[in-house]
């Protein structure tokens, strides 16, 4: 019955495999092909060498940079103050942090759009800076359940009211226990919701291509539009973007929670 049962196993392993890097090696497989007769990295030189691929990774970039900053500054407090002084508003947060989830990007950015258009009170697509900033904060909504929820699972494996109790005997303000004490001991799981956040803008579409902004997305549609090998290429630059942001996802996730905190005590010479 082992013996079956481990035979199964292995030959669900076998086909999802299959299922997965057989149409990816076919992809890269014929972004070797842009020169007729011969297997070449043409495709990729293309990419690289476009101003407009440059400027639209930059941008995307930066953009993710920003929601991963503003998105930690939002969710760290917020998560921190309710597990510590509101846990009966605790399914309530929770409730709100998967909204985005549930309601498409489209109606998020339409809404978004239609109270902060140039007819609004506050005209944030009057200017490109405004719209740029229109754009960040719906990446921040955007990548909010998973930014919640990693930074959430970061501090049940701590015990935040001792390190907060610890730190106000020390004299510590609740901003300084924030920065100093808290930040430091989830810094994993924020890594980790930042790798992700990352992740989602870089490949958003909807949001950046309603608000008429050149990112990473809206090119690579308009470049499947336009050309056959590049494509291909830019797909497997992409997965392997995906399996890197993973690797680092799953090595922030194995560092323990108070490691930065006890190297903190252990540096200065002193005791928690």
């Amino acid at each position: 019955m082992n013996r079956r049962t481990s035979l199964g196993s292995w030959l669900i392993v076998i086909v999802a495999l299959l299922y997965f890097f057989v149409p990816l090696y076919a992809a890269f497989q014929f972004s070797l092909q842009m020169k007729r007769g011969e297997w070449s990295f043409a495709a990729y030189e293309s990419v690289f060498k476009s101003d407009v691929f440059v400027n639209a990774l930059s941008f995307s970039v930066i953009a993710s940079f920003a929601a991963i900053f503003f998105g930690a500054i939002l969710v760290v407090p917020t998560a921190y103050w309710v597990r510590l002084r509101l846990p009966k508003l605790r399914p309530i947060v929770e409730f709100i942090s998967l909204l985005p989830l549930i309601i498409p990007s489209v109606v998020l950015v339409f809404g978004h759009i239609r109270m902060f258009g140039s007819s609004s009170f506050l005209p944030f697509t009057s200017s490109d800076w405004g719209t740029n900033a229109l754009l960040v904060i719906g990446y921040v909504v955007l990548s909010l359940p998973y930014m919640f929820r990693a930074v959430d699972n970061g501090m049940a494996a701590i015990d935040i009211a001792t390190l907060t109790e610890a730190a106000e005997i020390l004299g510590a303000s609740r901003f300084r226990i924030i920065v100093d004490v808290i930040f430091p001991n989830i810094r994993a799981a924020i890594v980790s919701g930042a790798f992700l956040t990352f992740a989602i803008c870089l490949g958003d579409f909807a949001i950046a291509s309603l608000l008429n902004r050149q990112s990473f997305g809206p090119y690579m549609v308009q470049l499947g539009q336009d050309r056959a090998y590049e494509p291909a290429a830019l797909t497997i630059m992409s997965f392997g973007l995906t399996w890197v942001l993973m690797a680092l996802i799953q090595a922030a996730a194995n560092r323990k929670p108070g490691q930065a905190l006890f190297f903190t005590f252990r540096k200065t010479g002193t005791t928690p």
